[in-house]
């Protein structure tokens, strides 16, 4: 087995299920998984109730694709809802600079947002939510869907954090990680690769702006009750 046979497999991937919210209940598993980037060949997941999952939603823009088909549209089907479009695309260089970002989403990229939502309503199976590596825009979909469910914003923030731990074997799959000097590890430059938990917070605090959250939110923007009624039976165990 090769040193990097653990990069033939979805990197940051993890089910959505199991997150408490203020009534007490916890969301279901096998609703929503998000993820890094698939790639060609990679091995199925273990651990996970159901996959392949039934629908794919690939939020990245064009440019990233390369002009390749997903590498999953052979097996299920695939959504691509593409949120950037309409934003500018320099990158976030600091926490600040990243919490802007992640609200300027929220902000302009709603009709976006309420169609991924809508995709994970009426899916028939599990939904697949993933970006490049994971983190920025899959976060703030997590973040959404977790919050119109009712989840504990500590919840929401706690799973974003997860990706911290992921990120450099993320980096490596998206060939932007450093090769490290003889005696620096993995842990010594996460700080450089880290997913900030005050950006998250941001995109809760413009959710909360709103009366029940993402919920709320979802209303201002033309999702009606009965689809937020169907998602809490989906997403939220009896």
């Amino acid at each position: 087995m090769s040193s990097t046979d653990h990069l033939g497999a979805l990197v940051n991937l993890r089910d959505l299920g199991g997150q408490p919210t203020d009534d007490g209940v916890l969301t279901r598993p096998g609703v929503v998984y998000r993820s890094d980037a698939p790639r060609s060949g990679d091995r199925d997941p273990e651990g996970l109730e159901k996959w392949p999952p039934h629908v794919v939603v690939d939020l990245r823009e064009d440019d990233e694709l390369l002009g390749r088909a997903h590498p999953m549209a052979d097996v299920t089907e695939v959504r691509r809802v593409p949120v950037l479009t309409d934003l500018p695309r320099s990158a976030p260089d600091t926490s600040d600079e990243l919490s802007v970002f992640y609200q300027r989403m929220v902000r302009q990229a709603a009709d976006k947002l309420v169609e991924v939502f809508r995709i994970a309503v009426e899916a028939d199976g599990p939904v697949l939510v993933h970006c490049a590596a994971g983190k920025d825009r899959t976060g703030v979909v997590s973040a959404m869907l977790l919050s119109a469910a009712g989840v504990l914003p500590d919840a929401i923030v706690a799973d974003y954090a997860r990706t911290d731990k992921n990120m450099y074997r993320v980096l490596q799959r998206l060939n932007l990680a450093p090769s490290l000097p003889p005696g620096v590890t993995e842990d010594i430059v996460a700080d450089l690769m880290a997913a900030p938990i005050e950006a998250i917070q941001g995109v809760i605090a413009e959710f909360g702006e709103h009366p029940g959250a993402a919920a709320g939110w979802l209303r201002s923007h033309g999702v009606t009750s009965a689809e937020l009624g169907r998602w809490h039976d989906k997403f939220l165990a009896g």
